[in-house]
């Protein structure tokens, strides 16, 4: 299926490795020019090299990268310095570290509410009236399962994240928006094959003395699909909400889960 989008730029957040290279790589397949940024300068340019030499690229097909934390002000003014107008946004920052919350102070909270829900809202406000003007836009946000099925030690993902999902409930649906051909989506994935889910498992070793590989096979075993997710196929989802043919889907809250969420809706 031809997406549409050939030709497009994108700005692509936490892109140098995990679910947002997927979405990138995905992108750049579709002949979509990205930037992609992560505060990381040496897994960035990794990422680069593997995207340039990925034997899908359209030749033409530009791949620009910034070293910067996009979850700051000077990061996102580095960001539009280097490219002012994007057609598609993918916001992407780092999830908040687990924990208890009688043991989180302002400043944690602070911290995640500013990746996690203010940073997308930012990138938000800053692109899609440019999107509306010129009659296409598209922004996916990368957020969690735990938007639907909160869990207890993530309490600060968990706030945060369900501030961004109200927000854009209710801006994707103004019809300024989405009579412009702009969409807002939120992705929520499940358990994925990235750092952070190792990290995860490492941490939760640490306290209970139980290898890393049984901690992730147990992972594996509580998902119907008894696997874990790859960023390839997360970054399909995301492409397709990017694509021309996903121009009626707006405000939602997409699962990719591998069927871990037993809800009905």
């Amino acid at each position: 299926m031809d997406l549409g989008i050939a030709g497009k730029w994108a700005l692509v957040c936490g892109a140098s490795k995990g679910l947002g290279f997927g979405c990138a790589q995905a992108l750049v397949r579709e002949g979509v020019n990205v930037l992609i940024v992560a505060r990381g300068a040496e897994a960035l340019e990794a990422a680069v090299e593997k995207l340039l030499a990925d034997p899908g690229r359209p030749k033409d097909t530009a791949v620009q990268h910034l070293a910067a934390d996009i979850t700051t002000a000077e990061g996102r003014e580095a960001v539009f310095a280097k490219h002012r107008e994007f057609d598609i946004v993918v916001t992407n920052a780092g999830g908040p570290p687990p924990g208890d919350f009688r043991d989180w102070e302002r400043e944690a909270w602070i911290k995640a509410l500013d990746a996690n829900m203010l940073t997308p809202i930012a990138l938000i406000k800053a692109t899609v009236d440019g999107m509306a003007a010129r009659g296409f836009g598209r922004i996916v946000n990368i957020t969690s399962s735990s938007v639907k099925a909160p869990i207890d030690v993530l309490g600060l993902s968990n706030g945060a994240r369900s501030g961004l999902t109200g927000f854009v409930a209710g801006v994707a649906r103004t019809s300024k928006l989405a009579s412009a051909n702009v969409t807002i989506n939120n992705l929520l994935p499940g358990v994925f094959d990235t750092d952070r889910i190792r990290t995860m498992a490492q941490g939760q070793s640490q306290k209970t003395g139980q290898a890393v590989d049984v901690i992730l096979d147990a992972r594996r075993a509580a998902v119907p699909a008894k696997r874990l997710g790859t960023p390839a196929e997360f970054g399909a989802a995301c492409a397709f909400l990017c694509s021309q043919h996903a121009s009626y889907i707006t405000g939602q809250n997409i699962l990719t889960d591998g069927g871990a969420y037993p809800g009905t809706y």
